[in-house]
């Protein structure tokens, strides 16, 4: 499909309306950053350290796979056991994003969370950071690690490289939970971050990584998150390295040129089971965008849509509530 084929589709008056105070006002984040003044970078993990997080236990671990250069070194952190559900994160976040709901379902899945590669204590070196050639690697790491069938849950960034995980290997996801991206329908209005983040490294918006995540879930976010949750995604954020890294992969394509890929090559080629969830509130993401969404997805074995109370940032603003859809879309 040619971007000739492809039409916008006009907002909703209310998301219209949602979308025009984009930018929050300087005091708001000043205010909220106020908040999380005292908070400091955390210390690097090790291979095999373990933390508890809502009473389960989680192990970190670090695994080099070849890729860029001579290998591609990922972090991520696993709980429980059973058949594997594998989490991606999007912007500006980690591992971490995931953290309530792993926990949630450790008791009947091993959860496995990454660190996308530039983020968290994933590689920053230079190399691949295309939606398409990053998916292939972290394939190449759940290979390594000897996930072969796996349920596959994502949000935001991480869910631009699901797509074209769930493509490109479509006998390996038993179920694609797909979380806040564009789908079928797409405006330029709702991506006015696109060139904010990929003018990243010149305009300074992530020069102060605190600052550049407080600025994020004041702009996308629509209820409180944990003071205990924002200090961790913070520390997640600040990693040395990450603020160079981060941009390299927003500056491999557009917003509206990842809607034509997905469009014209990628969604033709989901087989799986698709859920997808979004957040009732999100404003970059319209809920009228995802209303019937069986007509889009005409290849996939079921198609559903969940919508989450609150914003982008569902996860961490409405844990609980995100955790009884997941275990619900698991069960089926």
């Amino acid at each position: 499909m040619s971007y000739q084929e492809l039409t916008y589709t006009e907002l909703p008056v209310r998301a219209r309306q949602a979308i025009e105070s984009f930018v929050p006002p300087d005091a708001l984040v000043a205010e909220r950053l106020e908040r999380f003044a005292d908070v400091r970078p955390r210390p690097e993990d090790r291979d095999g350290d373990t933390e508890e997080l809502d009473g389960a236990v989680f192990t970190h671990h670090f695994v080099d796979v070849p890729g860029d250069h001579e290998t591609i070194r990922w972090h991520y952190a696993e709980t429980g056991t059973g058949e594997p559900v594998v989490f991606l994160h999007g912007m500006p976040d980690s591992w971490f994003l995931w953290h309530h709901q792993m926990a949630a379902l450790s008791g009947s899945y091993r959860c496995i969370a990454i660190d996308l590669k530039g983020y968290g204590q994933s590689e920053k070196e230079r190399g691949d950071y295309r939606a398409a050639g990053a998916a292939g690697q972290l394939v190449a790491l759940l290979d390594a690690i000897g996930v072969d069938r796996f349920t596959l849950v994502t949000h935001d960034r991480g869910t631009v490289q699901g797509d074209h995980i769930a493509a490109a290997h479509p006998t390996r996801i038993s179920h694609y939970v797909r979380g806040e991206q564009h789908l079928h329908h797409f405006h330029p209005d709702l991506a006015p971050q696109d060139d904010l983040l990929a003018e990243a490294p010149w305009n300074g918006l992530m020069a102060d990584p605190k600052r550049f995540v407080v600025w994020a879930y004041t702009v996308l976010g629509n209820r409180p998150v944990a003071d205990e949750d924002m200090r961790r995604i913070i520390q997640e954020y600040s990693y040395p390295g990450i603020t160079h890294a981060v941009p390299r992969s927003i500056m491999t394509s557009t917003f509206r040129k990842e809607w034509i890929e997905r469009r014209g090559d990628l969604i033709p080629r989901w087989r799986c089971p698709v859920t997808l969830i979004q957040g009732w509130d999100s404003r970059t993401q319209p809920r009228e965008f995802f209303a019937d969404p069986g007509r889009y997805l005409p290849h996939a074995a079921r198609v559903e849509i969940r919508y989450v109370t609150g914003g982008h940032f569902w996860p961490v603003e409405s844990p609980d509530e995100t955790s009884t859809i997941l275990r619900e879309a698991l069960g089926h």
